[in-house]
């Protein structure tokens, strides 16, 4: 998951933040359609790195923002925006999920300089895992964008038990993530960062997507109602936006949700 200009002394592997969020993904059926739509909206530009090029990473200025990927690159995903985490051992991690009732959907598979597993925990919620080499800059990344993932699940306390013995939260291993109890949600942080929020109330037959429980990725923008009206005048959607509100969920026109949050 290495940006094509990485400096060797910036490098960071999955081992050393293992558990983190440390990446998120965009899976679509249309990659030149995807790089329009999130140029006119977030303003982001492309690059082809090391991953082939099926696959894109976006960036503003220097900085890598995610990554787009077309729908096969990863054995036929849906589309959606996925959070990564990372993983010491993605063979291990994948068993550790199978064990207490997670599915697999992808891999783990080879993506040099790395392996990539795409999985859904006992909810249904849609997460990836990656082993290996970080995007350039990623300590830049975690600081920037997104500005978090929030997963919407039917019990936040009990997905935490299932995260934290999957990606080895709360751990006695040095460097782990911390699990906090915050106003009646899950509150991850890593080195002292908030890296990650768990809710509970989603509902798993609910007709709506967007009731379900479901991992949601978080973008900090400076306008939030110029976002929406680009989403719209270039294909895409608002899902929902309160008169005056911080923030928006917004749909590409390929149907993926993601939201932006006022810088």
């Amino acid at each position: 998951m290495n940006s094509s200009k990485t400096p060797a002394s910036e490098h960071v592997t999955s081992s050393s933040v293992f558990g983190a969020p440390c990446w998120v993904n965009l899976t679509t059926r249309d990659l030149r359609s995807a790089e329009s739509f999130y140029h006119a909206v977030l303003g982001w530009d492309w690059r082809i790195g090391k991953l082939g090029d099926q696959y894109r990473f976006a960036h503003v200025g220097e900085l890598p923002v995610a990554g787009v990927s077309v729908v096969e690159a990863m054995g036929r995903a849906a589309v959606a925006w996925t959070p990564f985490f990372a993983a010491s051992d993605a063979n291990e991690t994948v068993a550790r999920s199978q064990e207490r009732g997670g599915t697999t959907a992808v891999g783990p598979i080879s993506f040099p300089p790395g392996r990539a597993a795409l999985l859904a925990d006992r909810d249904g919620a849609v997460f990836g895992i990656w082993e290996g080499e970080l995007v350039s800059n990623w300590e830049e990344w975690r600081r920037a964008a997104p500005v978090s993932v929030q997963l919407h699940t039917r019990n936040a306390f009990d997905a935490a038990i299932f995260y934290a013995e999957v990606l080895g939260w709360a751990s006695t291993v040095a460097g782990c993530c911390e699990v906090h109890y915050e106003d009646e949600k899950v509150v991850l942080r890593s080195q002292g960062e908030v890296v990650a929020r768990i809710h509970s109330g989603a509902v798993e037959s609910a007709p709506d997507p967007a009731i379900r429980p479901r991992w949601q990725i978080h973008f900090t923008v400076d306008d939030v109602e110029a976002c929406a009206q680009a989403a719209v005048a270039n294909g895409g959607r608002v899902i929902q936006r309160a008169e005056g509100a911080a923030e928006a969920i917004l749909s590409d026109p390929d149907g993926a949700r993601f939201v932006v949050n006022a810088r």
